[in-house]
Formats: structure tokens, sequence, C-alpha cells
């Protein structure tokens, strides 16, 4: 366990705070942890590559706590009336999809390696914009209507483009 590993340990717990700040309505404290949570996956990935400090575990253990934290939210907006309820089933189903697809191969004998690509990137960077303006939006009393419905929008085209990407290329891993 080095520093990098125990700053996304850190980024894990405070996922059932953020969830409990959005359904008491505490939108701005949800807002700040969010941040914090978002700060310290740069910093545990700066601090990796910095102090060489890049592990097995680390490399599981990060993707792991970015699902936790935007799966539990996107869950908890969802409930919450924030986030269309169909966005949040292709949310969550996209990334069942993924960690079944990765299981199937490992019970086959055909383990592949997730690499991320710009489409996933993107649909990540596009997610955590949305969680951002709803939660800036309750928080400080923005009305940003319009770019939060734009977002929905990209969110739910970059999930199925993204899904699209990894079922095509776990077709032609299992296939090889």
């Amino acid at each position: 366990m080095n520093l990098p590993n125990l700053i996304t340990v850190g980024r894990i717990f405070c996922v059932p705070f953020i969830v409990w700040a959005i359904t008491v309505g505490q939108y701005q404290l949800a807002f700040w942890l969010f941040v914090i949570a978002g700060i310290s996956d740069a910093v545990d990935g700066f601090l990796a590559k910095r102090l060489e400090a890049k592990s097995e575990f680390g490399a599981y253990l990060d993707p792991l706590a970015d699902k936790a934290l935007l799966m539990s939210i996107y869950v908890t907006l969802g409930i919450a009336g924030q986030v269309p309820l169909w966005l949040v089933i292709a949310v969550v189903s996209r990334d069942i999809m993924i960690l079944g697809a990765v299981i199937v191969a490992w019970i086959v004998e055909k383990p592949i390696a997730i690499q991320p690509h710009i489409v996933s990137k993107l649909n990540t960077l596009a997610q955590i914009l949305l969680v951002i303006v709803i939660l800036a939006s309750d928080a400080f009393a923005f009305d940003w209507r319009l770019i939060s419905e734009g977002l929905v929008f990209a969110v739910a085209v970059l999930t199925g483009l993204s899904a699209a990407f990894y079922l095509a290329a776990w077709m032609r891993h299992m296939a090889a």
C-alpha cells in the first residue's frame, strides 16, 4: 500500500458521504466532496508517476474507485430526479457490460486487457461535467438547464458509442 493507493482508497470512502449529501439535499457539501474526489484522482495518478509508485493493485483500484464514484452518484441523482432514469440505466448498464465481458473472458481463459479509447475518455469527461453542473446548479442556485440538457445528450451518445467500441473489441478478442 503506497501513498497513491491510499489516496484512491480515500476517494472510495468519499462515495457514501457524497451519496448521503445528495439524498439529504446538502448539494454544496456533495459538490465540494465531488471536487475533492476529482482532485484526488488527478493527484494519485500524478504521484504514482512522479514517485514511481505504480502498482498492479493501483491499476485495478483506481478505475474501481472511479466507477464506484460515478455509478453511485448517477444512481443517486437518478433516484432524486436530477438525472433521467434512462440515462442512469445506460451508464450503469455499460459498466456492467464491460465488467461482464472481462469476467467471461477471464472464465474462458482468454483474459483481456481493457485499454480505454478516446470515446471512453470523452464519455467519462462528459459524465463528470454533468455531475458538476447538476450539483453546482443545486448548490449555488445556478440555472444551467440548457447546459445540463446538452450534457445529458452528450453522455447518452458517448455512452452508447463507448459500449459499442468495447463490445466490438471484446468480440474481436474472443474470436481470435
